[in-house]
């Protein structure tokens, strides 16, 4: 269709799939399949070529066949407009990050939701000769300044330490069992997400962060069984013991990293430590907790 109809624009057109829906992550299964997922792609444009051909190019792509090689047509849901089709580069990417321009400072990564920097670098580019489209793909890959991860590996070591090795306990003793649910659920997701960071990637929705953990390079394999046991294990003294002893491995490699030197095993004592490498001085005097 391209080579019949844009001719003169084929080589300034990005093909792929990115963004949301588990089939961008390579999560799809038989679950998955009954809304948001069929034969579909992304068309990424530049501003200029968007303009001149952008509503032409949504009719010839909705005039294709809506099934293929067996499968489809798709189904939308109520909220699975704009996961595939036609978009201008820059408004695409402000979807997910706020800016219709990559972060221009350590503030401007603060503000993004970490889950929508992983949907907007998941996928595949299939063709992309412009290399715009790719060039923005490619600096937010490069993940976040080290300011700023530094400082969210503090904040989550506060967290961390907070509602595994502090309130779960509390709670626990408290019979207040469903704040000590809830400080095991925020145990765990904040120790995937510091998980995440250790190993430079973007953690992405919470759905998907405990199965896409497993895959991570640096303790991924390792809290993904860990957190299996975590959750299954019904004596509060077996969970407490458990968490502890997930706490001093993530503290073994803050320690591998040379992003702590404390010798604490509450991980709370870590952050500050962490907060102190920061170079940007603004940044360095944020409150610890917040990240």
């Amino acid at each position: 269709m391209l080579r019949e109809k844009f001719i003169d624009y084929i080589d300034r057109i990005a093909v792929g799939l990115v963004g949301d829906g588990s089939e961008c992550f390579g999560f799809d299964d038989s679950f998955s399949r009954d809304h948001d997922w069929g034969p579909g792609f992304c068309l990424w444009l530049s501003f200029e070529d968007f303009e001149k051909i952008g509503s032409g190019l949504k009719v010839a792509v909705a005039g294709l066949t809506q099934s293929f090689d067996g499968f489809g047509p798709r189904e939308k849901s109520q909220w699975g407009d704009e996961r595939i089709g036609v978009f201008e580069i820059s408004q695409f990417y402000r979807k997910f990050i706020g800016f219709d321009h990559l972060p221009s400072d350590l503030n401007d990564w603060m503000l993004i939701p970490e889950n929508n920097l992983a949907a907007c670098t998941n996928g595949k580019v299939f063709w992309d000769p412009l290399k715009e489209f790719t060039r923005r793909r490619e600096a937010l890959l490069n993940f976040y300044p080290e300011d700023v991860r530094l400082k969210k590996i503090a904040s989550r070591c506060m967290t961390i330490g907070q509602a595994g090795q502090y309130n779960f306990l509390r709670c626990v003793q408290r019979g207040e069992y469903f704040a000590a649910q809830y400080a095991e659920t925020k145990f765990c997701a904040d120790l995937m997400s510091l998980i995440f960071l250790l190993n430079r990637k973007y953690a992405p929705f919470y759905k998907w962060m405990h199965r896409a953990v497993k895959d991570l390079p640096i303790l991924g394999d390792w809290v993904y069984r860990e957190i299996e046991a975590l959750i299954s294990e019904s004596d509060h003294r077996a969970k407490i013991k458990r968490v502890e002893g997930m706490c001093v491995t993530v503290i073994k490699e803050l320690k591998n990293q040379e992003l702590s030197d404390n010798e604490s095993s509450f991980l709370p004592d870590h952050g500050p430590t962490i907060q102190n490498r920061i170079e940007d001085k603004i940044l360095r005097d944020r409150n610890v907790w917040v990240g």
